[in-house]
């Protein structure tokens, strides 16, 4: 019987599509849409969904997170750019945050550097488009996590050249921050064609979240109950604790059994990121480090 091979039935867990799939999919289908309804229909999306002063004095909220799916039509390159940079750095990037994390960093990397935009050209309105600021987040946030990777970069699409992440992270943070003092500040148009107060806006989310956001809890719940309870209820509670939950261990000297809990905790962060593991995990995997280390 067909149903009775493992491969052949429909209850086994199936690979979902990953969330920077669909952001890569996103900003491609709305590049073409945005040149469809120009070229053909003389329709401007950017004007309904970009980011401006008087849109959003308009009400238009949405756009501090719409404007980082636009882009110029005329510019297909740096489309290119961005789906290159979210694709290699957004997929080393989401198994440490996980789906939810990386969404709402995403999402706080576009609304900081457009409102940082905003701050800075109050005084002279203008149009906000393309992912830029979440790219940069994304970039500072890799460089934290992993600042001595070599990595190797196409310059120009031809050139490669080999370097490390934190020397790209300090490049970029000077070359936007010469652009910010010497161009946006004063009121005139940058010549590289870049928002760079929206760079630095998306590069500060980066650093604060790995520093601050990063190994803190995101749950909800406060962990102290806001009435106090009678002692003798406060011993029976201890004791159903005590019971329904057991005291976590690992046999480190059982090789197999080590090896499969390992497993199960790194399969646990390629799913739902480090944030997701519980004190106890946390500490199997400092031991066994620890002990392969000694080894």
């Amino acid at each position: 019987m067909l149903q009775d091979r493992p491969y052949m039935r429909d209850g086994y867990e199936r690979r979902q599509t990953s969330v920077v799939t669909w952001l890569l999919s996103s900003i491609a289908a709305v590049f073409v849409l945005q040149n469809v309804f120009s070229r053909w229909l003389h329709i401007d999306l950017e004007w309904g969904f970009g980011l401006s002063l008087p849109g959003l004095r308009e009400g238009h909220v949405w756009t501090l997170l719409t404007y980082g799916f636009l882009h110029s039509t005329g510019n297909l390159l740096q489309v290119i750019a961005y789906l290159l940079v979210i694709y290699f750095f957004g997929r080393e990037v989401l198994p440490v945050l996980g789906t939810r994390r990386f969404i709402a960093f995403y999402a706080a990397a576009l609304a900081v550097g457009g409102a940082f935009w905003l701050a800075v050209h109050w005084r002279h309105p203008g149009l906000l488009l393309g992912a830029s600021a979440a790219v940069s987040a994304l970039v500072i946030l890799y460089s934290c996590f992993y600042p001595n990777r070599e990595i190797t970069l196409l310059l120009f699409f031809i050139l490669p050249v080999t370097l490390k992440p934190k020397y790209l992270a300090y490049a970029m943070i000077a070359f936007d921050l010469f652009g910010f003092a010497f161009y946006e500040l004063l009121g005139a148009v940058s010549p590289f064609d870049a928002a760079h107060s929206a760079h630095l806006g998306g590069m500060a989310v980066g650093w604060i979240y790995y520093r601050y956001l990063h190994d803190s809890d995101w749950s909800f719940a406060s962990g102290r109950a806001d009435i106090e309870l009678p002692r003798w209820m406060r011993r029976q509670g201890a004791a159903k604790q005590a019971k329904a939950a057991p005291t976590y261990s690992v046999d480190m000297s059982d090789r197999g059994h080590l090896r499969a809990e390992i497993d199960r905790i790194l399969d646990k962060i390629n799913s739902h990121g480090f944030g997701s593991l519980s004190a106890d995990e946390k500490r199997v995997l400092d031991e066994a480090r620890d002990l392969i280390s000694r080894r």
